[in-house]
């Protein structure tokens, strides 16, 4: 079995606390404030989880550079006072960053029993399925 440390278990408490704060944030009408401390809550708690170095590596990879600058850059145009814009580039910057672990979380995801048969309803279970199609079997398709 896996051991939990007690600082994963802080940065597991500070992400979901970021999240949170970000998911405010929106419902306030694009707080700034809201998301500014979202978004420091998120990434030293997803520092916390996996370690600092291990988070650096991640973030500046060659391959997500591209990624990663619009992820950032969203944050500072949230600091800078135009939350909307900078969410947005913010978002698009998680989903490159990201969507190699959409798979697996989708996957999770529908095992667990209430979220499951949100997943399998018409619409909602096509959305899912294309979120959770690997990127290596859409590689090979012309």
């Amino acid at each position: 079995m896996y051991q939990i440390t007690d600082f994963q278990k802080i940065g597991v408490g500070l992400a979901g606390f970021g999240i949170a704060f970000l998911f405010l944030g929106i419902m306030f009408f694009f707080d700034r404030g809201l998301l500014a401390i979202g978004n420091i809550l998120f990434i030293v708690g997803l520092s916390f989880v996996i370690g600092m170095e291990r988070t650096v590596r991640f973030f500046f990879q060659k391959h997500k550079i591209k990624a990663t600058s619009f992820f950032i850059g969203g944050i500072f145009v949230v600091l800078l006072g135009f939350p909307v814009i900078g969410m947005c580039v913010e978002l698009y910057g998680f989903f490159l960053l990201f969507s190699g672990f959409f798979p697996v979380v989708i996957n999770f995801l529908r095992r667990v029993p209430v979220i499951g048969t949100i997943l399998n309803l018409p619409y909602i279970r096509q959305v899912a399925d294309k979120l959770g199609e690997s990127n290596s079997m859409r590689e090979g398709e012309p």
